[in-house]
């Protein structure tokens, strides 16, 4: 079966891509998939998220294991798509480059049969281009979380922050002076 997903870039203008690929395909093909319908160099970091029907994120599937065991994490190349992705479940989140935070959100919009002699991954249609920098993303944290803040940094002073005030030098720690 080939899965076409519709990819779209989370921005201000209209750019998407649509991509079909193999049903057994893992979510690590997908993500090289979207990365050069786009024309990013693949040389960035990527999660996939799971999401609910109005697209609140889930779980993450990161591409590497960052968890505290090696290989209790299931990574990016451990799910073939129709693991998690079928006819109920059609939205996944994918976020490329966790500096700038490319966001793209990807929806199964059809599951096919193969058509003969097509190779797959293939981008079947591409609209928009790229900008230059992502969406800037707004983090902000609700009212309560700022009200605690606020007054936390009220019951702070100057000489809190300072960590090495009155310690004139490093020699309690070992270092010497001229290391280099």
């Amino acid at each position: 079966m080939v899965y076409k997903f519709r990819v779209i870039l989370d921005a201000e203008e209209d750019i998407f891509r649509d991509i079909a690929i193999l049903a057994e395909d893992t979510l690590e093909d997908l993500h090289n998939a979207i990365f050069n319908s786009f024309g990013f160099d693949g040389m960035e970091v990527a999660s996939f998220y799971t999401c609910d029907e109005t697209w609140n994120q889930e779980d993450e599937i990161p591409m590497f294991d960052t968890g505290d065991t090696p290989g209790e994490q299931k990574i990016m190349s451990d799910y073939a798509l129709s693991d998690i992705l079928d006819e109920e479940n059609t939205k996944i989140i994918y976020v490329y480059d966790f500096i700038n935070m490319w966001t793209f959100l990807v929806e199964l919009a059809a599951i096919e049969e193969q058509a003969v002699g097509h190779t797959y991954p293939e981008t079947l249609f591409a609209h928009g281009e790229m900008p230059d920098e992502a969406l800037e993303k707004n983090f902000e944290a609700d009212d309560m979380h700022n009200d605690i803040y606020d007054e936390f940094e009220d019951d702070l002073d100057e000489d809190d922050l300072d960590m090495f005030e009155g310690d004139d030098s490093f020699e309690d720690y070992g270092f010497e002076e001229n290391w280099n």
